[in-house]
């Protein structure tokens, strides 16, 4: 009914505690923590400014740290050294760097055996919104 209303170009103003519906049916997201609004933003523009998108790089062998060259802010080392993720911004006018740093990884060497991307959802950002105002 609410999908209905809404696809008729009626305005709703919907409070909801399940991320998932207000990801599936809001224009503009609200976030009220303790009371106070903290935010209210076009749902696109809030997952383009706060949302996160990643690659994960399974590693066939563990690494000790970055390796020189490749450490920027955008590269970490996780899982005990058998993963390299990568944070970048898949709009960036000059690319999201991934050919760059496979070529780099090829250099110098160092093998994956499985790559993946993962993007934010808005639950993740909702959580990262509230833990960082507490």
């Amino acid at each position: 009914m609410v999908r209905g209303l809404r696809e008729s170009g009626v305005t709703i103003i919907l409070t909801t505690h399940y991320i998932e519906e207000a990801e599936q049916m809001a224009d503009r997201i609200g976030v009220i923590n303790k009371g106070e609004i903290i935010l209210v933003e076009d749902k696109a523009t809030l997952m383009r400014k706060l949302g996160r998108k990643q690659l994960n790089l399974d590693l066939v062998q563990a690494l000790e740290g970055v390796p020189a060259g490749l450490n920027g802010g955008q590269l970490e080392l996780a899982g005990n050294g058998t993963q390299l993720v990568y944070t970048f911004d898949a709009k960036a006018q000059e690319g999201t760097g991934i050919a760059e740093l496979l070529r780099k990884l090829n250099e110098q060497g160092i093998a994956f055996k499985d790559l993946r991307t993962t993007e934010s959802s808005l639950e993740d950002i909702f959580v990262s919104l509230v833990r960082s105002d507490s």
